[in-house]
């Protein structure tokens, strides 16, 4: 297969990534991958939407998406400010009306939607964290989950970056905690932070490439976590598995999404495994995987209307952002493929000529994203909410997102975009597993810019930090004025409520309302 060594290879592997409390060892002792035959067959069909008429496409930097017209207007309405580097607002689904900020720099708020939010944190790990850099980072506090049934048992779960930890390679940037915390017996409104419980550590050799979306499946129940190649760039360097990659490398937890079940426990874990992962029948692949293949997956939502689906957003390269919809057992591609396209590791400025494949090492088919943009609409893709709202019924079942930045990464101007399914797309009738997975469910979704009404050109005048669901399903979009984490301008991170573009007192996003 030309250019990729797309081969059956042998390789050494890198040990230390991964650290589960109560193991007296890494579950990744030293090893060899030798690639075999995928566990199922898969569906024969190329997968991975190369030249479909909606694929981002590349002459020269930028890279172009395809866009139709006209644009959609919304608006937007502030809900509440005063954060940092707002990354997500959970629900606890409990009937009390709070909802929870999640603050990249370690911290849990309530708020409700009449703007008020109450000063003390509910949840605060900031003397738990490794130091953050004010003007750019990507670890930090990056989500919070609550238990299906916090109502009553009060359990919430929390992904964020602690330092090394005893062991790890000291060259390397910050071991990330999956934890569990307990609400204080005394106060509904605050964690019991002497409750903490470590469920799971993966060491980072870089700060960037997290992952971070902590979501418990609707139908399942169970906890799932998407987790980046482990930073850098191109899948290389310090930590990655030579020459496939980490995101192909199925004996680390990097660059895949995992599913695990934390209401009971396996041999020598905190949490069990679900009986229906997809590759517990191999020995030599990590049992907690889901999905593989990915590069930065670091906003995950699962549809709350008809398909309860997992759309996730990984931010590319250099060139294609993607969206993907993620099926059990499905490799995703990277580093083989960037969005659609074949990724050249010796210049990621531009996709790799010729051939390329549209099968892993393993044989199994690679998935191609159902969106997918280049840069000239913006620089990193956000996530992202499937709209199943009452408010705006035209964008009912559409995927709402956006771009963090312009091309300039440093001066904010974030775009809203809408991906609409094809019209003779039944999404309540896509299958579960990769295997029974087919180009016409796979097909790629209708892109068009959301056109903020009052903000110029259409744009929000700040960065797209993520965007959330309010009880209603109404969308929430994260926005602050900082590049980094940092307090420069001080605490300009808000909440802004995504409305029709007809409702009255509208007013400019860098304009925060008395």
């Amino acid at each position: 297969m030309s250019q990729r060594l797309h081969i059956l290879i042998t390789v050494a592997i890198i040990t230390g990534f991964i650290f589960l409390p109560g193991c007296t060892s890494p579950p990744n002792p030293p090893s060899t991958i030798t690639p075999t035959p995928p566990i199922t067959p898969g569906n024969a069909s190329d997968l991975t939407n190369q030249n479909a008429p909606d694929a981002a496409t590349f002459s020269t930097y930028p890279s172009q998406t395809k866009l139709h017209t006209p644009d959609v207007p919304v608006g937007l309405k502030f809900v509440a400010g005063g954060f940092s580097a707002p990354m997500q607002v959970a629900d606890p689904h409990d009937g009390s009306g709070r909802l929870f900020l999640v603050d990249q720099n370690g911290y849990v708020k309530i708020f409700f939607m009449n703007g008020t939010v109450l000063e003390q944190p509910f949840l605060d790990v900031r003397d738990r964290m490794v130091r953050i850099e004010p003007t750019y980072d990507e670890r930090g506090l990056l989500s919070v989950a609550f238990h299906p049934d916090y109502a009553l048992n009060g359990r919430v779960f929390a992904y964020y970056s602690a330092p090394l930890r005893s062991g790890a390679d000291p060259a390397w940037s910050c071991t990330n905690h999956l934890s569990e915390f307990r609400i204080s017996a005394l106060d509904p409104n605050q964690v019991d932070m002497t409750s903490e419980t470590v469920l799971l550590q993966v060491d980072k050799p870089y700060q960037n490439h997290n992952g971070g979306t902590l979501l418990f499946g609707p139908d399942d129940g169970y906890l799932y976590l998407p987790l980046g190649d482990g930073g850098r760039a191109d899948d290389t360097g310090m930590g990655h598995t030579p020459l496939i990659g980490n995101g192909q490398d199925l004996s680390t937890l990097h660059g895949k999404v995992i599913r695990i079940d934390v209401d009971s426990t396996s041999p020598g874990k905190l949490y069990a495994i679900p009986p229906d992962n997809p590759f517990l029948v191999n020995a030599s692949i990590l049992p907690e995987i889901y999905a593989y293949g990915f590069r930065n997956p670091a906003y995950a939502t699962f549809d709350s209307g008809k398909s309860h689906k997992m759309f996730i957003a990984s931010a590319g390269q250099q060139l294609f952002e993607s969206v993907d919809i993620v099926y059990r057992g499905g490799n995703y591609g990277w580093n083989i493929r960037e969005g659609t396209h074949c990724f050249n590791p010796q210049n990621n400025l531009q996709p790799l000529p010729g051939s390329c494949p549209t099968t892993g090492y393993r044989g199994e088919p690679l998935i191609g994203p159902v969106v997918e943009l280049g840069h000239d609409v913006g620089n990193t893709i956000v996530g992202g909410v499937v709209y199943r709202g009452s408010m705006m019924p035209a964008l009912q079942g559409s995927y709402l997102f956006g771009t963090w930045a312009d091309g300039n990464r440093m001066s904010g101007g974030g775009t809203l975009l809408i991906a609409a399914p094809p019209s003779d797309l039944d999404i309540g009738t896509l299958p579960d597993d990769a295997a029974a997975l087919t180009p016409a469910h796979n097909a790629m979704w209708i892109t068009r810019i959301l056109s903020v009404e009052n903000n110029p050109n259409g744009r929000i005048n700040a960065f797209i930090r993520g965007l959330s669901e309010n009880p209603n399903h109404e969308v929430l979009v994260l926005i602050n004025q900082n590049a980094g984490p940092g307090l420069s301008p001080p605490n300009s991170g808000q909440i802004w409520q995504m409305v029709p573009a007809s409702t009255p007192g509208l007013v400019d996003t860098s304009t925060t309302p008395p």
